[in-house]
């Protein structure tokens, strides 16, 4: 898979030529629908990521799952996409652009169809998995293709087009999620995806006509299936690590064995054979390797909140699902005020946006974890807004400068590789601040609880309230469930904790990449 003509898009295929100092207006008609082809695409595959993140506490009381089982529904599609992702370079050799396209957006339609008809959290997480493999190739593919398409002059003004659909996606699919769930249930908010996506197809057949050509390569299935077993079992044992003891049980040491076999296999085969899966060659190059370190710190901060928030506001606050969707749409408001400046500030100084970017989500995360449990509708709007303007402000030039030395004829590789760690870093993530929410529960629980027994004379305080009587069994279940709000929200605040040092540590691998080549 590492051949640097098979499977580049470019190679065999008819590039519609664009005036080489020309500007975005310049492009032809075949431009503009090949972005709003890879636009669409974009958006429907961002929006299911987060829907499913909105609708969580309804798909909770229906399936009758908890709280760390229903975050299966998120960790293990995200595992999904990561592994079927690095295929896209040797499938888009095989089938072509059209093909590849076609057939993996209609086969992720049917499994959003079929999520909607799921009748037990088994199922759903069955289909959800489908979504991810299907999905896969829809956000490198699109990368590639823009990448390839279009000069470097205009590839920054491109990817900010095609970036309106990467990041507005997850902030448009709780928006109408919410709505759709308020009007009808959450399988509703699954079969919205149905009719947007017939028009996607419908965009690919026209935008990619003539555009079928194809290279066969051959897949090295050694290295795949080596990747994609240290890939799932990392992530299974983030997922159930909490429920079974983490070591102590069998099955999760087991699973180390395997991943970790699995993971050096990996390598080490990488390393000696002739055409390996991911070509070594690749990570030479200095800006692609620090690019794709920045996407997978980049992955791990995109998702994180818009999981943690629709609980918390639903389970800890009361609010009602479409306040929610509004107020985890504040990000995309933040989005789009990025798109005002991206373009000026990447081609002007990208490390600088890169670095901006990263510091930018850090304060708000930080900010999120001064949270307390009286938090108030600004609080959490403002919050989001920041974030998705920092997310808007590094996406763009660290796509840009990533790719920026990398060879055309690997760019669909590169672009595999970059998707595949920004996908698994949203999917270890999650579950990891999951983690840290659930055990920070259970730990300042049993703390707080401490102090609930008779001889705390603070709770015989006459202004004490009534309603927490520790005489009564009532006032005793009242009392235990204000302990559960209380160690819950700490919980949270451990998480957005987490969050915030995690892109403070990543700010200053944006001054280790090279200055990019001239973009004007």
């Amino acid at each position: 898979m590492s051949d640097t003509t098979a499977g580049d898009p470019t190679h065999g295929a008819h590039v519609v030529q664009v005036d080489p100092q020309g500007g975005i207006f310049s492009i032809s008609g075949r431009h503009w629908l090949i972005l709003l082809m890879v636009q669409l695409s974009n958006l429907l595959f961002g929006m299911t990521i987060t829907l499913a993140n909105v609708v969580l506490p309804q798909i909770r009381g229906a399936l009758s799952a908890t709280q760390d089982e229903i975050s299966w529904v998120i960790t293990l599609n995200l595992v999904a996409t990561a592994v079927a992702t690095p295929m896209t370079h040797w499938l888009a050799s095989r089938l072509g652009w059209r093909t590849l396209m076609f057939s993996t957006v209609l086969g992720f339609v049917v499994a959003s169809f079929m999520c909607a008809t799921a009748s037990s959290l088994e199922a759903l997480i069955l289909y959800r998995v489908c979504q991810g493999f299907f999905g896969a190739p829809i956000m490198p593919m699109g990368q590639a293709i823009l990448l390839a398409t279009f000069p470097r002059h205009l590839q920054p003004t491109a990817l900010v087009i095609w970036g309106v659909g990467a990041v507005f996606g997850p902030v448009l699919g709780p928006v109408i999620g919410t709505v759709m769930t308020e009007m009808y249930d959450w399988r509703a908010a699954f079969l919205m995806i149905v009719p947007p996506g017939i028009c996607a197809l419908v965009c690919i057949w026209f935008a990619l006509s003539g555009r079928n050509q194809r290279s066969p390569t051959r897949l090295d299935w050694t290295g795949f299936l080596t990747l994609s077993v240290s890939l799932i079992a990392a992530q299974l044992i983030l997922d159930r690590g909490q429920r079974m003891d983490w070591f102590d049980a069998p099955e999760l040491v087991a699973l180390a064995v395997i991943g970790l076999v699995s993971f050096w296999m990996f390598v080490s085969h990488c390393l000696t054979a002739t055409h390996p899966f991911l070509n070594p060659q690749l990570f030479r190059d200095r800006n692609f390797t620090i690019g794709i370190t920045i996407a997978f710190v980049m992955g791990m901060l995109s998702f994180t909140s818009l999981t943690l928030f629709p609980s918390l506001l639903h389970d800890l606050r009361g609010y009602p699902d479409n306040v929610i969707g509004s107020l985890v749409a504040a990000r995309g408001i933040g989005n789009w005020l990025a798109f005002l400046v991206i373009v000026p500030f990447t081609r002007a100084a990208p490390r600088l946006a890169i670095g901006t970017g990263l510091g930018i989500q850090a304060f708000s995360a930080l900010s999120m974890a001064q949270f307390d449990i009286n938090l108030t509708f600004f609080d959490v709007f403002w919050t989001n807004l920041l974030q998705g303007f920092g997310q808007s402000i590094t996406f763009t030039p660290m796509t840009v400068m990533a790719f920026s030395t990398l060879p055309k004829s690997q760019a669909t590789e590169g672009s595999a590789i970059f998707t595949l760690l920004r996908n698994f870093g949203s999917s270890m993530f999650i579950s990891l601040t999951v983690l840290v929410l659930v055990r920070s529960t259970s730990v300042n629980y049993a703390r707080i609880s401490e102090f609930v027994n008779p001889y705390n004379r603070t709770l015989l305080f006459s202004d004490f309230p009534s309603a927490w009587n520790l005489d009564t069994v009532d006032g005793l279940m009242r009392l235990s469930n204000e302990v559960q709000r209380q160690a819950a929200m700490i919980g949270y605040v451990n998480a957005f904790y987490l969050t915030g040092f995690t892109a403070l540590v990543a700010v200053p691998l944006a001054c280790l990449l090279r200055r990019a080549p001239t973009m004007a």
